[in-house]
């Protein structure tokens, strides 16, 4: 706050010399209207009635077919996958102590094969981690520290993302489309929905945007106009009182791919020392997950420890 109220006072004398220059400018003009030689007052005029503004058009909440048949095409896609892999490359504002947000961001590479395997590697601009289920157990496991907790899994993805929310707030703004039924999820409370137009400068290939809304969230995603995956989703919450933006960026995409059995598994997770499968601090308030299918709040990564 202290360097906010410094540039407070630093703006303070152009602030007053522009009140200034106008005021003298208006004096001037008073001035001059006052040396003219007075005119025949003219008879009084009689007062006009105020026109009346005609309404505007009551913009009516609605889901627009086409829209909801893309969202429809990228999730059948992707349900039909058995086995994916991608990279997100999420980008989260967040305060810095000018006011202004900066940006930090966090790339995931993900592998998933259907019904019960799930790899996400993460580095980023704050500490790397990586993340293991393979239908028994889940694992997540920070390197530089050599550290993993591991607990006992669900015996699906979807099940197992609940799970490490709930038990750890592990969160990815991905979910969704892991989901087995990501239509499902990612339509869950819609309230509008309506096709904006083409854009061909995503990801390098041509996309459709799409705008999507509950009373949570407002998402624009970017969805390939040919091949119907996902290149692009933004959001911004209600919420967040600073109104702060979050975005993701598809890339890599592979639907079906072979995958190795060991995929799944980390010999040095499972020979790190060991710590608690639990949550390090509660989520923030009124911070919100990036995916739309599921009402619950998630932690943000955290910034590194020394944001300017």
């Amino acid at each position: 706050m202290k360097a906010v109220r410094s540039n407070c006072r630093t703006l303070a004398p152009i602030a007053l010399v522009t009140i200034g220059a106008a005021a003298w400018l208006a004096l001037a003009v008073n001035v001059g209207a006052q040396t003219t030689a007075p005119a025949k007052p003219a008879a009084p005029a009689k007062a006009a009635k105020p026109a009346k503004k005609a309404p505007g058009p009551e913009y009516k909440m609605e889901l627009e077919p086409r829209a909801m048949e893309l969202l429809k095409a990228t999730s059948a896609k992707l349900a039909a996958a058995k086995s994916m892999s991608f990279v997100a490359t999420v980008g989260y504002e967040y305060p810095s102590k000018l006011g202004p947000p900066i940006v930090y961001t966090t790339r995931y590479d993900v592998t998933m094969q259907r019904p019960d395997k799930l790899r996400v590697l993460m580095p980023g601009d704050g500490p790397a981690s990586e993340f293991y289920y393979d239908g028994k157990a889940m694992i997540a496991y920070a390197p530089a520290e050599d550290l993993a907790a591991v607990t006992d899994a669900p015996p699906t993805i979807d099940a197992a993302l609940d799970a490490a929310f709930k038990n750890a707030a592990i969160y990815f703004p991905f979910e969704d489309l892991l989901a087995t039924d990501p239509y499902s999820a990612l339509t869950n409370g819609a309230l509008l929905a309506f096709y904006i137009g083409p854009s061909g400068v995503i990801g390098g290939t041509k996309t459709d945007m799409v705008a999507w809304a509950s009373n949570e969230v407002f998402l624009q995603i970017w969805i390939g106009a040919d091949d119907k995956l996902p290149r692009r989703v933004r959001a911004m919450y209600r919420a967040d009182p600073m109104a702060l933006r979050h975005q993701v960026d598809f890339s890599n995409w592979q639907l079906d791919p072979a995958v190795a059995p060991d995929t799944f598994a980390s010999a040095k997770a499972q020979a790190a020392g060991r710590i608690a499968f639990a949550s390090p601090a509660p989520p923030p308030k009124g911070v919100k997950p990036l995916a739309t299918g599921k009402a619950k709040a998630a932690a943000q990564p955290k910034p590194p420890a020394k944001a300017n």
